[in-house]
């Protein structure tokens, strides 16, 4: 008798649940870093990512828990850290490290949700694919790459230039593209029998080539723009802890070796800027469409930028370093019963999304998570969930861990066998990370790498 009444339960409780679940649309942005006015940036164009923020609650220091694409979007759907997975790299489906792992959207599918995703979500480049079993219908891809004035192949066999600014409305590129086929499936009739529906929209913008239309990059006068005060690595950085940005080195107009003009570097920032103005436009026509449909009053709306980007700063470009400019994220969520215009200075990383969507939706998360839930924080503003958060990059047989305080962070640098070299970074007293001060504050350097000892010791998977 007890099987047979459990049995009901699990039949009936995506049934029963219909009428009250809210619909949750995830918002992943490729690349993007906090330049936006709702995180103080005060030239950036950005008023419906504003608008979402006033919406909702905004959290100052989120991290992703590896600054590069394929990882750090496994960390958001799988709820692991790459070193839980042993993966750090592009190429590796994340299904060959934990094949029975329940992803994000999965979870919700198992639980009574319609779940559906479109543009980038999953990592699917380098050999990498996406996961069928997270969704409800067909996936649906979107280009990634579009050329209008310039050919998508340089005269010496590299990518196509790295911006470009052809004068054509928002459908001719990337987001615009991505935008319309998310309008017509938020627009698709819907009736009160049916489920609630998960769905992600991945937009590939800012990430390289800045290709956005004219328009967005007439928003900014190139002087207002200006190079970052400190363009070196930090003093007493080991030599292998910078990136030497090969990403951007791909673009045709690019030098392969050597220092990029201050005129080409200004070119590049502002490019930047115009494409982060491009999708937040595209977001604001989603939130549109929520809004003339009645949906957004049902709709957990979440705003995630998979990890940051070096815009010159330390000498750099791109992302793939340990560094604050390259592991800080932007995110906000918004939806029922989040208080709106709320700023949160707590820590949170990308593996807590899942539980805290789980926990938003009335879900129940696999226990096998590494996040933890956040959404006490959206409503009890004085709760602190993490007093760190946890990053991770690779450089050859050597992985940098990270610790991230409130007023420091800690990497430590280990390979098989070597001594393990350490980069402490004080933000209160050093915003910009100028100086290593490993060698000159010992205590704290002891004191945070208990924390790290704390964590489970880091896989490196390797295919059979």
């Amino acid at each position: 008798m007890r099987n047979l009444l459990w049995l009901c339960v699990v039949l009936l409780a995506p049934l029963t649940c219909f009428a009250s679940s809210p619909n949750v649309l995830l918002i992943c942005v490729d690349d993007l870093k906090p330049t936006l006015g709702c995180y103080g940036d005060p030239l950036a164009q950005t008023p419906n990512i504003d608008r979402l923020a006033a919406q909702g609650v905004l959290f100052e220091r989120a991290y992703c828990n590896q600054a590069v694409c394929a990882p750090s979007r496994n960390s958001l759907l799988s709820g692991l850290r790459p070193q839980t997975l042993g993966i750090y790299d592009l190429g590796t489906y994340f299904r060959l490290s934990a094949p029975d792992a329940v992803t994000l959207p999965q979870c919700f599918k198992q639980q009574g949700y319609h779940t559906l995703g479109m543009g980038k979500i999953y990592h699917t480049a380098h050999g990498n694919r996406d996961d069928r079993s997270s969704w409800s219908e067909p996936f649906r891809g979107t280009p990634g790459m579009i050329y209008l004035d310039s050919p998508a192949t340089s005269e010496d066999g590299r990518r196509g230039p790295a911006f470009e600014a052809a004068d054509v409305d928002d459908s001719k590129y990337t987001a615009g593209i991505l935008a319309d086929l998310a309008v017509k499936r938020l627009r698709k009739p819907r009736s009160e029998d049916d489920p609630p529906v998960f769905m992600a929209v991945g937009f590939h913008r800012p990430h390289l080539p800045f290709n956005s239309p004219k328009k967005y990059w007439d928003l900014y006068d190139r002087d207002e723009f200006e190079l970052p005060e400190y363009r070196t690595a930090p003093e007493g950085a080991p030599s292998y802890a910078p990136t030497t940005w090969g990403e951007l080195r791909n673009y045709g107009n690019i030098p392969k070796t050597g220092p990029l003009s201050d005129e080409l570097q200004l070119e590049l920032i502002h490019g930047y800027y115009a494409a982060v103005s491009y999708t937040d436009a595209e977001v604001g026509r989603l939130m549109d469409v929520l809004a003339e449909t009645g949906q957004a009053a049902n709709t957990i709306v979440v705003l995630w930028g998979d990890h940051g980007w070096h815009l010159g700063d330390h000498g750099m470009w791109c992302k793939h370093t340990n560094y604050e400019q390259a592991t800080r994220i932007p995110l906000i969520i918004a939806g029922p019963g989040v208080e709106p215009g709320v700023v949160k200075n707590s820590l949170v990383e990308t593996v807590d999304i899942y539980p805290t969507l789980c926990e938003l939706a009335g879900i129940t998360a696999p226990d096998t998570l590494d996040g933890k839930s956040f959404a006490q924080v959206l409503t009890d503003h004085d709760s602190v969930v993490r007093n760190a958060a946890v990053q991770v990059y690779p450089r050859g047989k050597r992985l940098g861990q990270t610790i991230r305080t409130e007023r420091y962070r800690l990497v430590e640098w280990k390979g098989p066998g070597d001594e393990p070299e350490y980069e402490l970074y004080d933000y209160q007293d050093d915003p910009q990370e100028t100086r290593n001060l490993a060698d000159e504050q010992p205590a704290v350097v002891a004191e945070l790498r208990a924390m790290l000892d704390e964590l489970p010791k880091p896989k490196r998977f390797k295919a059979k």
